[in-house]
């Protein structure tokens, strides 16, 4: 492990954040903003922005940020084997799509559903926390033409652009049938201000912004980085370091000198994604104290996605689509012929990577698929997979890994629910690109992780839920979770705006204690009611 050296030259934190994601960084906002003196340490590094993030080597998951140094076994639908994951700045937001949804009203579910997942606050509650997420972030959209949007007190910050010849053209195949098409909200600035305009470079999902349009968790970071926001990067935490009822700090790798530091504060903010939180809060042992310690780790979901792919023969001369520009609700919240099913859920455009799509082929197909690429016009569908005990993550003392860190397993399997779900916005999503003209669609499963959340999530009922309703980690007074972790369900559209506005609420009711308190009083007495029930 080598020498510990305490860092008592930093002076005093009042807060020590764990990641740099989406939950981090807004996590980092709420208290820079309120006059906290915080601490971030992240396991990797700096993104470079330029030209070099045009490259196909640049590519999410092909990406040098993408490590596999100390993989997990997972363990799913497709099968199983080892993974990495992202370690950077920003997380994986810095290769995301930059779509930028609230939960809908109904997706705050007040009755906890099989697995007890509830969520202990209402739409109403976080809707300013949404508005001022989008503001941080650059949220572009069109208020109303969402036919599920919910309410909202104010319209988007950024209006957006006119549609592209592409994007027009999948917009009339939808309303041919009769659907009500609209243009997903996206953290892309539109115009010079606190970052620069987009470009329309066309690499964009799956891409670092080579220009720093995008709002990502990065650019929150390096606008927030001064006296009040030290980020260590390379910095891999090990365990939290707790005594009593109290954490103080978090034990951590430096990783460009090999030595284990310390570090300490107030109060410690777990954002370290819905993966690599419960992985060391339980390689800490933390869950032992908490009265929902037994759900640490569990009821992960992921969305239950899918991408369907048109050929089109012809390659309409549709122009590039930059960035997502189509989106359908018109069967969030069910489809008339499958009311069994409840909310199905979203189907969006989305781009093809070509560096990924070759990478899933066999190498004497990828000549073929160079040739075949351009005609084809994808759509992604997303809906809401059920949270499942069995889902989740475990650690293995066993085995370490390179850090000493006990090996994670990750474990998931979509329920015949979730694939009914997925089964019929496919065949939708297939109806519209051959109304648009392609010839033949076909689909394949996504078996990512990056839409991961709970774990370790908030709720009303002690026994089922690991956090409170200001997202404390029970049985310690000053240990936050602030990731994609602490989201009861997943509802069924990109979480990474859900993620950063719950943070933002979570930094308020630290650096606010008498609001934290009024939410307290609320959630204790909820709590009560749940239990004479």
């Amino acid at each position: 492990m080598g020498l510990i050296q305490v860092d008592r030259h930093a002076g005093h934190y009042d807060a020590l954040i764990v990641g740099s994601g989406p939950g981090g960084a807004l996590a980092a906002e709420g208290l820079v903003r309120a006059g906290a003196r915080v601490l971030m340490l992240e396991r990797g590094d700096w993104v470079t922005r330029g030209p070099e993030n045009h490259d196909p080597a640049s590519v999410a998951m092909l990406s040098p940020h993408y490590s596999t140094a100390t993989p997990s076994h997972v363990d799913t639908d497709a099968g199983r084997g080892p993974a990495g994951a992202f370690h950077c700045v920003g997380g994986q937001s810095v290769f995301y799509a930059a779509v930028a949804f609230r939960y809908r009203e109904a997706d705050f579910r007040a009755e906890p559903d099989a697995s007890g997942a509830q969520w202990p606050i209402g739409y109403a509650e976080m809707e300013p926390f949404y508005s001022s997420a989008e503001r941080v972030l650059g949220v572009s959209g069109d208020a109303g033409a969402d036919p599920s949007e919910p309410w909202r007190a104010a319209g988007h910050h950024f209006a957006s652009p006119p549609l592209s010849p592409g994007g027009e053209w999948l917009h009339q195949a939808a309303r041919r049938l009769g659907m009500r098409p609209f243009r997903p909200p996206l953290a892309i600035m539109r115009e010079d201000g606190p970052r620069p305009a987009c470009v329309s470079c066309g690499a964009c999902n799956g891409h670092a912004c080579a220009v720093g349009a995008k709002g990502d968790a990065a650019a929150v970071i390096g606008a927030l980085l001064g006296p009040s926001l030290e980020l260590r990067t390379r910095a891999a935490a090990l365990r939290v370091l707790s005594e009593g009822t109290r954490v103080t700090g978090v034990e951590y790798r430096d990783l460009r000198s090999g030595r284990t530091r310390r570090a300490f504060a107030d109060v410690v903010i777990m954002a370290a994604g819905a993966l690599a939180t419960p992985h060391l809060l339980l390689a800490s042992g933390l869950q032992h104290r908490n009265p929902g310690g037994r759900v640490v780790g569990r009821y992960l979901t992921r969305h239950c996605n899918g991408v369907v792919c048109g050929l089109f023969p012809l390659a309409p001369a549709t122009g590039p689509m930059s960035y997502k520009e189509f989106a359908v609700h018109d069967f969030y919240h069910g489809h008339p012929a499958y009311p069994a099913l409840g909310g199905l859920g979203s189907i969006q455009q989305e781009a093809l990577p070509a560096a990924m799509v070759e990478r899933e082929l066999p190498a004497a197909l990828r000549p073929l698929g160079r040739l075949v690429l351009p005609h084809l016009k994808a759509l992604i569908v997303m809906t809401e997979d059920e949270a499942v005990a069995s889902n989740g993550v475990v650690v293995d003392r066993r085995h370490v890994n390179a850090l000493g860190l006990p090996r994670l397993h990750i474990r998931h399997r979509y329920t015949a629910r979730d694939q009914a779900r997925r089964r019929v916005l496919i065949a939708e999503a297939g109806r519209i690109l051959r109304a648009a003209g392609a010839v033949t669609t076909f689909w394949r499963a996504i078996d990512t992780f990056s839409h991961a959340l709970g774990t370790v999530r908030m709720g009303v009922d002690r026994a089922t839920s690991a956090l409170d309703v200001g997202g404390r980690f029970r049985g310690f007074a000053n240990l936050s979770v602030a990731a994609g972790s602490a989201l009861p369900t997943s509802a069924a559209v990109n979480p990474s705006l859900t993620i950063a506005a719950n943070a933002l609420r979570i930094a308020e009711s630290l650096a606010r204690p008498d609001r934290g308190r009024e939410r307290d009083v609320r959630s204790e007495r909820h709590e009560a009611e749940h239990a004479i029930a």
